[in-house]
């Protein structure tokens, strides 16, 4: 029998779409509730698992190589990455991190300071930002928003390449851009504490694990819309965006092994 990670997480509406809350689940079906505070919390809806793939299994992590990040898979990556194209205008780009910590490969998250503006703060994300018309590509810019929120210049030569763009509920064209930016405590790191609060890690063996991952349904018009990934941190959760890039990342890291929940969702 089939089974999966508990998903007892909620996401606040936005949009006009309302969450929902996955409560509990059999071998081929999900049943899910409205946010508590919804008029249609009494109508529970059915989800068929297809809608829901698990993470790798423990037994499936003890098996990746320990050179995760190896010059093979960043050859393999930037092989894939080459062959995106962008969008003759992109609002903002994001620097993806991949790193090394503690001798473990991770992504590394900056946790904003919950002292900004916007509907962002305090959330977990990655460095990342506008477009400036100083910048000379979307690399330029994920690279400057790095420097600025981490205290740290980071080359070019630790770009992998842009992912698939995404645009936001507010039409926003994002690019994310991996890079892997090395071992941490060989880096010098002053993050910006006006914009940034702490730094946080998640090792790629743990984000591809079911005890860390979990879902957020979402509906539109009274049925079923789309469904987002999200990953567990001590603390925290990685929502929206970022956990989309993240989702990503560990697909084209872990090609065949990972499985995301976009794969399910119209949210891809």
């Amino acid at each position: 029998m089939n089974t999966y990670g508990p998903c007892l997480l909620e996401r606040t509406p936005c949009s006009g779409q309302e969450s929902l809350w996955v409560c509990f689940h059999a071998p081929d079906t999900f049943v899910c509730s409205h946010h508590p505070d919804s008029p249609a919390a009494k109508e529970p809806m059915l989800l068929h698992a297809a809608l829901f793939r698990r993470g790798l299994t423990t037994k499936d992590v003890q098996k990746f190589p320990t050179e995760l990040l190896s010059n093979e898979t960043e050859q393999r990556c930037r092989q894939i990455l080459g062959k995106n194209s962008l969008p003759p205008k992109v609002s903002a780009g994001v620097l993806v991190t991949l790193c090394t910590s503690g001798g473990a490969p991770a992504f590394l998250y900056t946790l904003r300071s919950s002292t900004l503006k916007g509907r962002h703060k305090g959330d977990v994300s990655f460095p990342g930002g506008k477009c400036d018309s100083s910048d000379r590509d979307v690399i330029d810019t994920a690279l400057r928003e790095a420097q600025e929120e981490l205290g740290v210049t980071l080359s070019r030569s630790t770009i992998w390449g842009p992912m698939k763009p995404i645009t936001d509920w507010t039409g926003m064209v994002i690019v994310p851009v991996l890079a892997n930016i090395g071992c941490l405590e060989d880096l010098s790191m002053k993050p910006n504490r006006e914009e940034v609060e702490s730094l946080l890690t998640l090792p790629l063996s743990l984000a591809c694990t079911s005890s860390i991952r979990g879902y957020t349904c979402f509906r539109q018009g009274g049925r079923y819309a789309y469904t987002l990934p999200v990953f567990r941190l001590p603390g925290h959760n990685v929502w929206g965006l970022t956990a989309m890039m993240t989702d990503s990342a560990l697909s084209l890291l872990f090609p065949g092994s990972y499985h995301s929940v976009l794969s399910g969702s119209r949210a891809r």
